[in-house]
C-alpha cells in the first residue's frame, strides 16, 4: 500500500506520510485508484448539489471539489503545453516556456475550454449518469497517462516525463493500464468501450503534437493527456445519455 500512499500524494493535495525515499515512477500502476478516490468525492458533490440547486451548478461544484483535491495538477500541465506549442517557434523556445510557471494566451483560453466542455457535458446529466462520468473520467484520464508511459516516447530532455520513463516497470504499468479499464467498464458497463475508445483518439493526438513539437512526451504532456482524457469520457457519456440509455446500476 506504500506505491498508494506515493500516488495519493503525488496526485493530490491530500497530506499522506511516506517515509524512505519516494519512488513516483514505481507507484505509477495505482494512478487509475487515486483517480477512483478523486472521482468518488466529486460524484458525492455532484449527486448532493443536483438534488439541491441543479445539473448545471452541480457540475461547477464538482469541478471545483476535484480541482481542489489535485492542485490543478493536470490543468497546468494543459496550460504549459498550450502556450509553448502555441506560442514557441522551435524545439528549445518550446522547452523554455514549458519551464516558466506563468501561463499566457493559449494557456489561459485552453483551460477555459476544456472546463467549458467538461461543465457543459456534466451539466447535461442526470445525477446518475453525472456521478458516473465523474467517476470514470478520472479514472480513465488518469489510465491514459499509463498508456503513454507504455507505448509513447519521451522527449529528450531533462524532466519528470525522462524521469517516468526511466524508472518505468512496464509489467506493472501494464497491469495497472488493464486495472484502470476494468474500474472504468465498473462504473460504465458496456458503455465503456466507446468512452475508451474516445479516450485513446485523445491520447494519440496530444502525443503526436508532442512529437512533432517538441520529441515526445514531457510531465507536462502527461498532465495534458489526463485532461483531455477526462473530456473525453464526460463527452461520451453525455453522448450515450442523449441516445437514451440508462446507466446499468442504477
Amino acid at each position: 500500500m506504500r506505491d498508494l500512499r506515493v500516488a495519493g500524494s503525488f496526485l493530490t493535495r491530500v497530506p499522506m506520510h511516506v517515509e524512505g525515499t519516494v519512488d513516483v515512477a514505481g507507484a505509477t500502476p495505482w494512478f487509475p485508484v487515486v483517480g477512483l478516490a478523486i472521482g468518488a468525492a466529486g460524484a458525492a458533490v455532484f449527486v448532493a448539489a443536483t438534488r439541491l440547486v441543479g445539473a448545471a451548478p452541480a457540475a461547477a461544484l464538482a469541478l471545483v471539489t476535484t480541482a481542489l483535491i489535485t492542485g490543478a495538477f493536470h490543468q497546468d500541465g494543459l496550460a504549459d503545453i498550450a502556450d509553448a506549442f502555441g506560442g514557441g517557434w522551435d524545439v528549445e523556445q518550446r522547452l523554455v516556456i514549458l519551464k516558466d510557471s506563468r501561463h499566457g494566451t493559449y494557456g489561459v483560453v485552453s483551460l477555459v475550454l476544456v472546463s467549458l466542455v467538461q461543465w457543459s457535458a456534466l451539466g447535461s446529466l442526470g445525477w446518475a449518469w453525472g456521478a458516473a462520468a465523474i467517476v470514470a473520467a478520472h479514472v480513465l484520464g488518469r489510465t491514459a497517462i499509463l498508456g503513454v508511459l507504455l507505448f509513447g516516447r519521451p522527449a529528450r530532455r531533462p524532466g519528470l516525463g525522462t524521469d517516468y520513463a526511466a524508472g518505468l516497470r512496464r509489467g506493472p504499468v501494464a497491469a495497472g493500464l488493464a486495472g484502470g479499464v476494468v474500474l472504468g467498464a465498473l462504473v460504465l458497463g458496456i458503455w465503456v468501450l466507446p468512452a475508451v475508445g474516445l479516450v485513446i483518439i485523445g491520447t494519440l493526438v496530444v502525443h503526436e503534437l508532442a512529437r512533432r513539437k517538441i520529441g515526445g512526451f514531457t510531465g507536462d504532456v502527461l498532465g495534458a493527456t489526463e485532461q483531455i482524457g477526462e473530456s473525453m469520457v464526460v463527452l461520451a457519456v453525455a453522448a450515450v445519455t442523449h441516445a437514451g440509455h440508462v446507466v446499468w446500476w442504477r
